[in-house]
């Protein structure tokens, strides 16, 4: 026991001596000598909380009335003071400076946090963080990664709500649908980090760990507060709901109920270890079970689409988020374009089927493959076996494919010539036949001879009666 006594007072001297030379460094080099003196003095290696003057000194040098480079220079300096310690002692004593400046200073100190942590990376980031210069040293540092979780979800809170939960009044009562799903899950989850932060072991027994857990007993206060009316807003839009947002409200309600139960456990533990004396811890009321069962009923049964806030659905796409309206004079000057077109449809030419026109094409290539003589006293070729036949139409396959209007109408002209040219013909062999009857009269012959001089029914001379006169 008293090797261990000998080396704490000597981790105790050689802390002591740290900070007094941090502390004259500060005053030679330093253009914030009071601002570093202060940090340092804050955040020293005694085991208990600081001075207030200490803070109130960092307090005014991050105030909204202080240039940004003062409130930077000041977040650095923290930030350089945290990362470099292995002293459970000084990263609590830096913690609960930052925690109370989250408390009591304005929100620019909020902003210009987020914005160090944004740009850097996250000063309140200490999960490799661990002093074993101690077996006790082991449970605080535990309790201090608990405490810079705590923290950072505050801050992370602080971004989704627009506001301080601790420093504004709660108004989750007003929300809608949407802003609700967005904004109790971080508050449950903030009260999540609350619960974790119950002291294990022998950090139970630590004044400063006790004095960092009073603050943040008190905040989970207002925050359980904000998550109950948000729950009972929440509750009585939920039979209004569409099944993907009554799942996420149905979670969040279950949620709340356990986290409920843990919190009234969390303040009796609060209440043993005299740890916020002044508070008035409320008392954690649990909803009916049957409630519960008939929202999952509903649940089963509600609509599967998702309802959508109207902002968001009466808002235009954007390209690029640019949009272009027309002024009223490009709109009358534009005329409204013309409709498509109708497809083209295709008409059989004089109203023919397409059986009367594969005859007619047939009877065209019969036609063009004969030897037809334009005598008309030549007689008609004999029709049968004598009749030559028609040549392979290489070109009959694409028959049964309507032909283009175009094509149609130069085919009926043909077909029309040659009907007419075959009429012509009917009609001179119907007078060449009806010739013998009629006994034409010959000007130039005997009267009563035939048209024919040499018919088999005229007689021949056997003189000439030219004959003599010639010789």
């Amino acid at each position: 026991m008293s090797g261990g006594g000998t080396q704490n007072s000597l981790r105790k001297a050689l802390g002591a001596i740290k900070d007094t030379t941090t502390v004259s460094l500060a005053k030679v080099n330093s253009d914030y000598k009071e601002l570093d003196i202060a940090i340092v003095k804050a955040t020293n290696h005694y085991e208990r909380p600081a001075r207030e003057k200490n803070i109130r000194a960092i307090f005014a040098a991050i105030s909204a009335t202080r240039p940004r480079a003062d409130v930077a220079y000041c977040i650095h300096a923290l930030a350089r003071r945290l990362s470099r310690t292995h002293n459970w002692a000084v990263a609590l004593k830096t913690l609960i400076v930052i925690h109370r400046a989250l408390r009591e200073v304005d929100p620019t100190f909020h902003e210009e946090l987020i914005n160090y942590g944004r740009s850097r990376n996250h000063m309140l980031n200490m999960s490799h963080f661990k002093d074993d210069s101690s077996p006790n040293a082991w449970d605080y540092s535990a309790w201090v990664r608990t405490y810079a979780l705590f923290l950072e979800e505050r801050l992370e809170c602080f971004r989704v709500l627009k506001y301080d939960i601790e420093m504004d009044r709660p108004r989750t009562k007003d929300l809608d649908t949407a802003e609700l799903l967005e904004q109790l899950p971080a508050l449950q989850q903030l009260l999540f980090r609350v619960l974790g932060c119950l002291p294990q072991g022998a950090a139970v027994h630590n004044f400063v760990i006790r004095f960092a857990l009073s603050m943040v007993a008190s905040e989970s206060i207002k925050i359980y507060q904000a998550i109950s009316d948000g729950t009972v807003n929440l509750v009585d839009k939920f039979f209004e709901m569409q099944r993907p947002d009554a799942l996420k409200a149905l979670d969040i309600y279950r949620r709340s109920g356990q986290q409920a139960e843990r919190l009234s456990e969390f303040y009796e533990v609060c209440k043993s270890l005299d740890v916020g004396r002044g508070e008035r811890f409320i008392k954690i009321e649990q909803p009916p079970a049957s409630f519960l069962q008939a929202m999952e009923e509903y649940v089963r049964e509600a609509p599967r689409s998702s309802a959508v806030r109207k902002d968001q659905a009466d808002k235009p796409k954007e390209v690029l988020a640019i949009e272009y309206k027309k002024t009223p004079e490009e709109q009358e000057k534009r005329s409204p374009s013309p409709p498509p077109p109708e497809p083209e449809k295709v008409e059989k030419a004089g109203g023919l089927d397409k059986l009367t026109l594969d005859s007619l094409y047939d009877d065209a290539i019969r036609r063009s493959n004969q030897n037809v003589s334009y005598n008309p006293w030549e007689p008609a070729p004999m029709s049968g076996a004598m009749m030559q036949q028609p040549m392979h139409d290489p070109f009959y396959a694409s028959n049964m494919v309507a032909a283009p209007h175009s094509v149609q109408i130069a085919a009926m002209a043909n077909q029309q010539q040659a009907f007419m040219f075959q009429q012509q013909q009917q009609q001179q062999q119907m007078m060449m036949a009806a010739a013998p009857q009629q006994q034409p009269s010959n000007p130039f012959g005997n009267y009563g001879a035939p048209v024919h001089p040499y018919s088999s029914g005229m007689p021949v001379q056997t003189y000439n009666p030219y004959t003599g006169g010639l010789m």
